[in-house]
């Protein structure tokens, strides 16, 4: 079933405890969700960019994302209020952990010329966002019925209170973080 979900319970909180130091198993960080969206700004032009990514987007993530509409005009970019610009799936629970499960274990070691994931993209609240230039990595996705490279933002929302707890927790999970030494 979920592999990152036993990994955590067995290894990740008593090395996090360990190191730490906390009293409670309750004040452990964890994995609360994480949000994976596309914001697709051909769809103003023309409907059918939406519904393909909207199609990748199912298959990357295994559940239908939410369409979203953009708050403000803007006509340097030719969107009005209302236009449907983006899509987003939050995933918690087994179907989390089986996501990221595939995206370290398989998306992230197929992206061309990669060098590890920059360690300095947390919020400051424990939350880490990375980006993906192209759904193709994803084993889902067959790379020659690809119409249009749609790239895509993923956050990785923790209960953890510091950059630093997050990241170990991230650490330990897997997550190929480049060293900045």
């Amino acid at each position: 079933m979920a592999r990152l979900r036993d990994l955590y319970r067995s290894k990740i909180v008593p090395e996090m405890t360990k190191e730490y130091g906390y009293k409670n198993l309750m004040a452990v960080p964890r994995m609360d969700k994480i949000v994976v969206s596309m914001g697709i700004g051909k769809a103003t032009q023309d409907k059918k960019f939406l519904e393909l990514a909207k199609k990748d987007l199912t298959m990357i993530t295994g559940q239908m994302p939410l369409v979203c509409k953009a708050k403000k005009s803007v006509s340097n970019f030719k969107v009005r209020q209302g236009n449907e610009t983006g899509l987003k799936v939050t995933l918690r629970g087994i179907r989390m952990y089986e996501f990221m499960d595939r995206l370290i274990n398989l998306a992230i070691p197929r992206v061309r010329d990669f060098r590890g994931l920059n360690p300095k993209s947390f919020d400051g609240r424990g939350n880490y966002s990375m980006g993906a230039t192209e759904q193709s990595i994803f084993p889902e996705i067959n790379p020659a019925k690809v119409e249009f490279q749609q790239g895509m933002n993923i956050a990785f929302i923790t209960t953890a209170d510091t950059d630093d707890e997050a990241r170990k927790m991230l650490q330990f999970f897997g997550m190929p973080f480049k060293n900045l030494d």
